[in-house]
């Protein structure tokens, strides 16, 4: 991808969140609570560009917003339980998924079966995302700036591209988050990158 399309991606992102109204008003309260290194993305992301991109001109609130933040002071999920709090008290209405990927290595084992290294920032977390359309995440700046992480970029977003992230993503894991939260009704035009388990 040129520097000149990547760019244009960008602006385009940038034009679909800051147009949605929920999405603006979860930027607006992440930004007042400000917990460190935050960012809001994955599939909240995934799902707001893709219904936009067919013809959805207010995508509905989805069944989770996925805030995350990087402080590796505090890895108690007691941690993840002020910042959500705080975030409730600011805009009650956004169904917030809080997650301090710092403490990530600590718990991933338990739940995916992999050992894997601790993260070292929130964008370093993004690269890891299941997929390569979901490893996207936004933060809006004090000054109003919407600052884009896309470490894989956003070919795959805006190309309609379902794909595994090979990074910490199992083949059978991806083909389970395939059958749980594609849906193929709902975004007809997106093509599915196909991976088989290892026999």
């Amino acid at each position: 991808m040129t520097r000149t399309t990547q760019s244009a991606l960008e602006t385009r992102l940038r034009e679909i969140v800051w147009s949605c109204s929920w999405m603006r008003s979860a930027l607006e309260a992440a930004r007042d609570v400000a917990a460190p290194d935050w960012l809001i993305g994955a599939g909240a992301i995934r799902r707001l560009v893709w219904d936009r991109l067919h013809g959805v001109a207010e995508p509905p609130l989805p069944d989770d917003v996925d805030l995350v933040f990087f402080d590796r002071a505090s890895l108690r999920p007691e941690r993840e339980d002020e910042v959500r709090s705080a975030l409730v008290a600011l805009a009650p209405h956004i169904p917030w998924d809080i997650k301090n990927q710092a403490a990530v290595h600590l718990w991933y084992p338990s739940v995916f079966g992999i050992e894997v290294e601790p993260l070292t920032s929130a964008e370093d977390a993004v690269a890891t995302w299941p997929e390569t359309a979901t490893a996207v995440a936004v933060r809006l700046m004090t000054g109003g700036e919407l600052r884009i992480v896309a470490p894989l970029g956003l070919d795959d977003l805006f190309g309609l591209i379902w794909r595994r992230n090979p990074r910490r993503v199992t083949v059978a894991e991806y083909r389970r988050r395939l059958e749980k939260k594609f849906n193929s009704e709902r975004w007809p035009e997106v093509t599915v990158a196909d991976e088989r388990p290892v026999s």
